[in-house]
């Protein structure tokens, strides 16, 4: 029996004594007699807290308890079932579910009761509490608390209410530090700061300063600046203002150190006031420096003037002590003028902090350039190559490429350490690297770090076994998710080829595991369950393991593992027993994330049958449309809050049941979001919300507190972005009269202003229009924002830069690298002609960044190939590294240029590959080209060959599949089964697969999640043959690809029996061929109706009257036991 029902049985025994004799008040001490009067008011909070307050410093016993009932007796209270219980119950709902009401009762508790919650919800350190011989989860009760959003704000907004009133300030400190941890971003809006205290003692103020420091970055750039502005009243408080004139600052050293982060919102006039003396003391201070390197945010203009105020104080800016001291200052550095190469080393060893920056990073670029220049003074490239720290980044490949391997080796300790390297550069460092040491060794690559990506594929798999089991073992493996899956594959296929196999691959962690092939799994012994913690599984691999290790182990040792909830089938779920299930389901709700629809389907099913008066609201959407009518009342705070966090899409990947879903969460909100808890509550669901109910049931209150969630929607349509912005120019006011602080906040929202709109804040804030424009993505979703980048940029560079080398580049203006960098994916508004006119040196330097842009158009793309010709020469004489630095460039490579390249390596064609927009003809010309240069036929490819070939083997005949080694084919078939090949591709693919796991008949669902999309080349009878069971177990790009006149083939019964995912992956092609009862069966599968053979058809009547899910009875049964059990839990009993 749990403690909690214990407790209430004896309170209900209690509650049934027969008391005779007369109560009055005198009997009671006064916090009971006090508390116990609430209770009769029906004001339940405040009768909770004095008894746990008297508690804490007294001894309960049950005589006392039975005077407490005996009063209640005297003063005629007569409490029933009905009326106590619901009472009780309904205020207790409400307290959680209605955060708005705990807000107004708590600011109503007197000082005492306002001590004892805070004192109890923050500072007590008891798991339990005891009370005569009643054990209350104390902790429970906290973690229940602190989950919901709602009750947080509620704690967050009292304690600015009524904690520096009540408590010390010290301890309220505290309190917002727990509290604001949870959720700082969406809790501290800019007006929070007229609620902060204005005098505060020195370390309370101290620690609440620190505080605010570190959640800086989760707070929005208003409200830093609000902040600053309460941090700033404060500190001038303590500045002697008789002293105070215009050519003066109130700014000291310590208020220097006080701010810290938040100093970037000095004004740069009160820089430049600062007193010689505190800025001599702040540099001198020993964190100074781990303060400047936080200031991630600052600006050009700020950095350089505290930079002249340093070199003003007195100090040496040339000497190693200060510029360490600089911190993140060190990026703005401009004393270059007869700088040594020492000093230019020096910084440059700083500047590898300087990718921190929000922005500038092509000032950062440019620095970095000259002070590489001034540090090769007199000196060769590969003496000072180990003191360049990250500037060698910034080295072109011709750089790097006339580098001797005697220096990159020595160097090697420096360059594994470097951060942003490009894949081209990565191949040129390691070739020079392995060609000093010959022989690649486990030493040799413990060595290379973070160069491994770049060693070869072919190289990787030459290697002896056992370094391979060495590197997988070792600190080694922290890389192998950094290697290409070519090169991940032939790691694996070497080791799979030594005959040790098994102890190999079961030291494999992380993401590497699920490379492993579900036909190599078969053929390893010795699992347990333990080993695989720490892997990650394909779906294929988790159902396989399941069901082999549910022979020996418990289902909860296997849901332990975490990532085995994958292979977890509907039969299995079904199979379990209410306790067993009941007790498990925890398990699937920590990994819910892990779970496909078809899972949770059947969890939901599950829950319904064996207890649907307890089951999760939020699995409710899971069931059948009519199941959401059981969401209401008290049962709409838990299903929005848990649906906000879990995402609308894993529980209901179809649109089919989205309008239903939506007017539910619509009616759960009264119609309309209100304020800042509606926001806390619906969390991501807000990105689903209908434009309509946007525009009118939304207030600014709201939308204030919703800016941070609209900006992590991943999917909002043109209607919802178009409402967004009519809210925020409610909220914010025309755009021409925003601070920079508000185009911060709005962030990638600006793109939805017109270009006269952009063109005004692109003039007034150009560092922050050019940092939104980084995040935004490709040109088609935001063209305004990234023309009015373009255009800023561009003018702002001045003159026209000439061509000498071409004619008709004399009156065409050149891209620079600083534009180029600039830009990102504003490079698209680069004209076809100014494309041709780079600079080869330009060009060269910037190749990858130019091919990484998405929106080139054919004929852009077209003039960056001819410029890569001009400037690397010859195709046959191109480089793997030049070829690969090309990105989306070579797609304007011709069939005939495409065979005049060396694609010998499979590195090369892997990345070649990765490149969506082949023709056919093209993919032809690249598989042909690796086969010649590689000296290769079909039938000699190994499983890498054929995993870095990627999307390239859907150029491949039916003769060439047929000619595949069954054995490379087995181990690549995972890969090969994401292509999205045509029909004739997959069938052969899909003959080439009966040949790993036999006759399609006997294959089981983990095989078809392996093989993917090659499920798309089954035939009419071998479709209509699968048990219906197995049809959830297609992927759902398998569903997509099946033909439609093949589709038509499956029975009424397998389309029921999709599962949601695949049923909402059907095409209208697919559609147009079903017949009425096909169709009546999809409509089934969308809205994931039961279609099981076992257990009993549960249906929405089910529940009996009265009755709701998740509202069981409460534990406390009756009159005064119902008030005691809620006053000494605090526990729902619902």
């Amino acid at each position: 029996m749990s403690r909690l029902l214990k407790m209430c049985f004896l309170l209900l025994s209690m509650n049934h004594a027969e008391i005779t004799h007369s109560q009055s008040s005198e009997d009671l001490p006064p916090l009971l007699h006090k508390a116990v009067e609430e209770v009769i008011a029906g004001k339940y909070l405040n009768g909770i807290f004095g008894p746990v307050f008297y508690y804490s410093s007294n001894v309960w016993t049950a005589d006392l308890l039975k005077k407490v009932m005996a009063y209640f007796h005297a003063q005629e209270v007569m409490f029933t079932l009905s009326s106590l219980q619901m009472s009780i119950k309904s205020y207790l709902q409400n307290l959680l579910y209605q955060p708005r009401q705990l807000l107004s009762e708590l600011q109503q508790l007197d000082q005492h009761q306002f001590q004892t919650a805070m004192k109890y919800l923050f500072n007590s350190k008891k798991e339990h509490l005891e009370m005569v011989n009643i054990i209350i989860d104390w902790g429970k009760t906290r973690e229940i608390i602190f989950q919901s959003p709602g009750v947080n704000r509620t704690l967050f907004l009292v304690t600015l209410d009524k904690c520096f009133l009540v408590l010390s300030a010290l301890d309220c400190v505290d309190i917002l530090s727990q509290v604001l941890r949870v959720s700082a971003v969406n809790y501290l809006q800019p007006d929070v700061t007229g609620s902060l205290p204005n005098l505060l003692l020195e370390d309370a103020f101290r620690n609440l300063s620190s505080l605010f420091k570190d959640l800086y970055d989760r707070t929005s750039a208003s409200t830093q600046r609000a902040l600053y502005g309460w941090m700033k009243k404060i500190l001038q408080k303590s500045y002697n203002m008789s002293e105070f004139n215009e050519s003066t600052s109130w700014v000291s050293a310590e208020s220097l150190w006080i701010l810290g982060r938040y100093m970037v919102h000095l004004p740069l006039e009160e820089i430049l006031k600062i007193s010689l003396n505190e800025i001599r003391l702040f540099i001198s201070y020993d964190n100074a420096t781990k303060q400047l390197d936080t200031v991630y945010d600052i600006t050009p203009e700020l950095a350089q003037a505290l930079l002249e105020r340093i070199n003003s104080s007195g100090f040496d800016m040339r000497n190693t002590s200060t510029i360490y001291r600089l911190g993140l200052l060190v990026c703005f550095y401009d004393d270059l003028e007869q700088m040594d190469a020492a000093v230019a080393r020096t910084l440059l060893h700083q500047m590898i902090k300087c990718n921190q920056l929000r922005g500038f990073q092509a000032k950062v670029h440019e620095l970095k350039s000259q002070l590489l220049n001034i540090a090769l003074q007199n000196q060769t490239l590969n003496d000072t190559l180990g003191s360049l720290s990250d500037a060698v980044v910034g080295l072109t490949s011709s750089q790097l490429e006339s580098l001797s391997p005697e220096a990159v080796h020595s160097a090697v300790a420096t360059l594994n350490q470097v951060c942003g390297w490009a894949k081209s550069q990565v191949m040129i460092l390691s070739s020079k690297y392995l060609s000093y040491e010959k022989v690649l060794s486990f030493y040799n690559m413990s060595q290379m770090g973070a160069l491994v990506t770049g060693i070869g594929t072919q190289l990787l798999h030459s290697m002896n076994p056992r370094e391979l089991a060495q590197i997988i073992r070792g600190t080694m493996s922290q890389y192998l998710s950094d290697l290409s899956p070519a090169q991940q594959q032939g790691i694996l296929r070497k080791i799979a080829a030594s005959g040790d196999f098994s102890s190999s691959v079961k030291d494999i962690q992380g993401a590497f595991f699920k490379e492993v092939s579900l036909s190599g799994l078969w053929n390893l012994t010795g699992y347990n369950y333990s080993m695989l913690k720490e892997k990650e599984l394909r779906s294929s691999q988790a159902l396989y393991l399941y069901e082999l290790l549910s022979k020996e182990n418990y289902p909860v040792d296997l849901l332990s593992t975490g990532q085995l909830v994958k292979g977890v089938t509907c039969q299995v779920i079904e199979s379990m027993d209410t306790d067993m299930f009941l007790n498990n389901f925890k398990f699937f709700e920590m990994n819910l994330h892990l779970l496909s629809p078809y899972q949770v389907n059947c969890l939901a099913w599950k829950f319904w049958e064996v207890s649907n008066t307890s089951i999760p609201p939020f699995l409710l959407l899971a069931l059948p449309s009519e199941y959401l009518e059981y969401v209401t009342g008290p049962l709409c705070v838990p299903f929005l809050e848990r649906l906000g966090k879990t995402g609308m899409d894993l529980l209901n990947p179809s649109h089919h049941k989205r309008d239903a879903v939506l007017q539910k969460v619509q009616e759960c909100l009264n119609s309309s979001i209100a304020d800042e808890y509606d926001v806390d509550l619906l969390g991501n669901l807000i990105c689903h919300l209908p434009p309509a109910f946007l525009h009118g049931r939304m207030s600014l209150k709201a939308m204030a507190a919703a800016l941070h969630q609209f900006k992590l929607c991943q999917q909002l349509n043109h209607e919802q972005k178009t409402e967004i912005k009519y809210k925020l120019l409610q909220l914010y006011g025309s755009s021409n009269n925003w601070t920079a602080e508000t185009t911060l906040d709005v962030g990638p929202f600006i793109a939805l202003l017109s270009k006269e709109e952009l063109n005004v804040l692109t003039v007034k804030f150009p560092y922050i229009i050019l940092q939104i424009a980084k995040t935004v993505g490709a040109v088609s979703s935001a063209e305004e924002l990234l023309s009015a980048v373009f255009q800023s940029v561009s003018n702002g560079t001045g003159s026209t830069r000439l061509s000498l080398s071409r004619a008709d580049c004399l009156r065409t203006r050149a891209p620079s690298s600083n534009e180029i960098i600039k830009l990102g994916e504003a490079n698209v508004f680069w004209s076809v002609q100014e494309l041709k006119c780079i600079d080869p040196g330009t060009f060269d330097k910037n190749v990858e960044l130019l091919g990484a842009v998405s929106g080139f158009n054919s004929s852009q793309l077209t003039a960056l190939k001819e410029k890569a010709k001009q400037v690397w020469g010859l195709l046959p004489d191109w480089r793997s590294y030049q070829i690969i630095s090309l990105g989306r460039i070579a797609l304007a490579l011709t069939d005939q240029e495409i065979t005049e390249l060396d694609l010998h390596s499979i590195d090369t064609v892997a990345v070649l590959s990765q490149q969506t927009g082949w023709t056919l003809t093209q993919a032809r010309a690249i598989l042909q080209g690796f086969l010649d240069d590689s000296g290769q036929t079909i039938s000699t490819l190994k499983s890498f060959d054929l995993v870095g070939l990627g999307a390239v083997l859907c150029a491949l005949n039916s003769t060439e599949i047929t000619s595949i080694r069954t054995a490379e084919f087995s181990a690549a078939i995972a890969r090969i089964g994401l292509l999205f090949c045509t029909t004739p591709v997959l069938r052969q693919f899909k003959k080439m697969t009966e040949s790993v796991f036999g006759a399609t008949t006997s294959w089981n669902g983990s095989v078809l999640q392996e093989i993917g999309t090659i499920a798309g080349g089954l035939n009419e009878d071998e479709l209509k043959a699968f048990d219906k069971s197995l049809i959830p177990y297609f992927q759902p790009s398998a569903v997509r690809h099946i033909p439609p006149e093949i589709f038509q083939a499956l029975s009424p019964e397998q389309i029921a029996n999709l599962g949601p995912e695949n049923a909402a992956m059907v095409t209208g092609s697919q559609r147009e061929r079903l017949d009425a009862a096909q169709l009546q069966s999809l409509g089934l599968a969308l809205d994931g109706a039961r279609t099981s053979s076992t257990g009993t058809q549960s249906t929405a009547g089910s529940l009996q009257e009265g009755q709701t899910p998740a509202q069981s009875s409460a534990p406390c049964l009756s009159g005064f036991g119902i008030w005691l059990c809620a006053v000494f839990t605090l526990r729902l009993p619902f």
